[in-house]
Formats: C-alpha cells, structure tokens, sequence
C-alpha cells in the first residue's frame, strides 16, 4: 500500500518514498537535532520540557542569509522588513539598502556576512520563517507558520502544524541548557555552570557582533545560545514576546545568559542587540522511517 503523506505549508510531498522539494531554495540552514523527547523541565526554572523531537538552527540567522529574503521580498520593503539599524556601520549588521521603492537591492560585505542579522522584530523573524516554508524565491512572507496579512503590531500567534518557525520558550531553553545524556540542565548555554567571554560574547566588554560560530556551544552542539544577540522566541507575555540568550551591548552580563535569564520586549520592537533563529519539524524522511519500523501511524504534535 501506498503510504502518502502531506506536509503543511506546501513545504515537501512524500508520495510512496519520493521526496519533492522546492526548486527555487536560495538559503540553506544548519540544523541541529534535539531529541530526548518528553524530557522534564528544569527544576530551577520550570522551562524546557519539550514533548516531541524538532531541529533548531546550529546558528542565529546570519547577515548573509537575511539578505537573500531582502532581495527575494524586500524590493518594496513592504511590512518594514529592513531597516537603518540593520545598515549602521561598524558594530551592527552593515546590510546596504540601494535603489528606490519597488526596486531596491540588498547587500553585506564578506566582513559581516557571517554574523547575526541584527535589528529584526518578533515579526521580522515570522515573515523569514514564513518565507522559508513556502519554499523561499516568491513564497509568502504574510501567510504559512504564521498568518500576518500585513500585520506589524499585536499578537499572532503560530499556525497548527507550522513547519518551519520561531522557537517556543521550551523549545528554545532545552537546545540551551539541557544535556539529554546526563540528563540534567546547565546553568549557562555552554553546558556548564560557568561561562567566561571565550566561551560567549556577551556585554558591554565587547565591541561589536562576532561570526556566529563563536565560542562554545551547549550541550547539544548549538552556537551562539549565549550573547552575540538576544534571541526571539514564541512565548506570549501580556503584549510582549520572549527573548533569552544575551547580547553583546546589554549591561545586564553574564546574568543575561544565564537560565533564569529571561526577557521580553513588544513585537514591533528592534535594536542592534537583538535577532534570532529558527526551528523546524523533522526531516519527513525521519518520519516515514518511524512509521515503516513501528508499524503504526504516530500523530506527531509539534507543541
């Protein structure tokens, strides 16, 4: 019997075992598997059980990868998805906006291709998620993980069955801290108790944004879960949204990287010391593997 199984947003179709994938894909991501599902969450904290098994982005999104949805989606710039602090020289992004309205281009030197797109709102990073489930090239911004329409301000939040997305807080705090073969959590995202700035680069010690491999990663091989930029996730807090993870510009040090370290800031909310990245479902072929060896169909719930 023919096993068909059809994955949301248009993302993949898997007819028989035949995988059909986007043609037009531009940015390729850095995934990194994070297991270990129906974990607890941290005593200290009661953050990072996660119930099912997804992949988080091994790096923030880069300077480099936000460019190519600038000039995928930006010609107009419609919704504000680029704007001047991701364009201020030395220690922010350095994205360069050229042309007129209707027509503008994106560029990043090689300098600073590499580092963490900064600047971005909670619903900058939605609109790159949501481009990156519709296959990237001319897919929508405005609809998929999350539906926008055109939205700049307010809640929204993730569509079921979302293939590609910004992180839930327990998503977030378990790639972070948690290490599935102690099983136990760290106090920092280094997969220790302590933390020093070879490890992460973090306060206003610093000068600037690094690469996005910089210094050490957790338990489970993410980098940059420390400092470089705040972090968006998905966490719904009154008219605000989550951020964890410290940057390179805030004075709060080393008790901002920290798992009691939480934050939070208005959607529509931007700066040079915040951006993001993001998590996925697992690769289908995962899934067709798990259903052909246990012999049953398992649901799989993404939250």
């Amino acid at each position: 019997m023919k096993l068909h199984l059809i994955l949301s947003l248009g993302l993949a179709v898997l007819v028989g075992i035949t995988l059909v994938t986007p043609a037009s894909a531009v940015v390729s991501m850095s995934w990194t598997s994070i297991g270990n599902a129906g974990n607890a969450a941290d005593p200290s904290s009661g953050y990072g059980a996660v119930d099912h098994a997804y992949n988080i982005g091994t790096y923030d999104v880069t300077n480099a990868q936000y460019v190519d949805f600038l000039n995928a989606k930006g010609s107009s710039n419609s919704a504000g998805i680029y704007n001047g602090t991701m364009g201020n020289k030395g220690t922010f992004g350095n994205i360069t906006q050229s042309g007129s309205s209707g027509s503008y281009t994106y560029s990043v030197s090689s300098t600073y291709a590499n580092m963490p797109v900064c600047g971005v709102s909670w619903f900058d990073a939605a609109r790159f998620c949501n481009w990156l489930g519709n296959g990237q090239g001319s897919g929508s911004m405005e609809t998929g993980a999350y539906t926008l329409n055109g939205a700049t301000s307010g809640i929204v939040t993730v569509n079921l069955g979302a293939m590609i997305y910004i992180p839930s807080e327990d998503e977030w705090y378990k790639a972070a801290y948690y290490n599935g073969s102690t099983v136990s959590y760290s106090l920092y995202p280094d997969g220790r108790n302590d933390i020093t700035h070879a490890d992460a680069n973090y306060s206003a010690i610093s000068t600037g944004l690094v690469d996005v491999g910089y210094g050490t990663p957790s338990s489970y091989g993410v980098y940059g879960m420390g400092g470089n930029v705040f972090q968006w996730n998905d966490a719904v807090l009154s008219s605000a949204r989550g951020l964890r993870g410290g940057s390179w510009s805030d004075g709060f040090g080393v008790n901002a990287l920290a798992s009691w370290g939480r934050g939070n800031q208005r959607p529509s909310y931007y700066d040079g010391g915040i951006g993001f990245r993001v998590t996925s479902v697992p690769e289908p072929t995962t899934v067709v593997l798990a259903i052909f060896g246990s012999g049953v169909l398992v649901t799989r719930r993404r939250r």
